[in-house]
């Protein structure tokens, strides 16, 4: 196991609010493609990362302070305005 390649992905949920809801939405693969490199992680380490309940992460993010978190800008739609 590479302790700094789960660190790295802890703080990515913790602190990208885009990254979180891909999580919420499929955790495995928001884990996958989370790793650099494929050999980073075991399966089994990248199951027991995919099985962080999704609402411990929101919590987790509602406490660090919002000058360190990353916030997901809505895209445009085809007017200009946004979503």
């Amino acid at each position: 196991m590479s302790q700094k390649t789960v660190e790295h992905i802890i703080g990515r949920l913790a602190t990208d609010e885009e990254i979180r809801l891909r999580f919420r939405k499929d955790a495995v693969a928001t884990v996958r493609a989370a790793v650099s490199e494929p050999e980073a992680l075991t399966s089994v380490e990248q199951e027991a990362l995919a099985s962080i309940d999704p609402d411990v992460l929101d919590r987790l993010a509602d406490a660090i302070d919002p000058r360190l978190q990353r916030v997901r800008i809505p895209a445009a739609r085809g007017d200009g305005r946004r979503r």
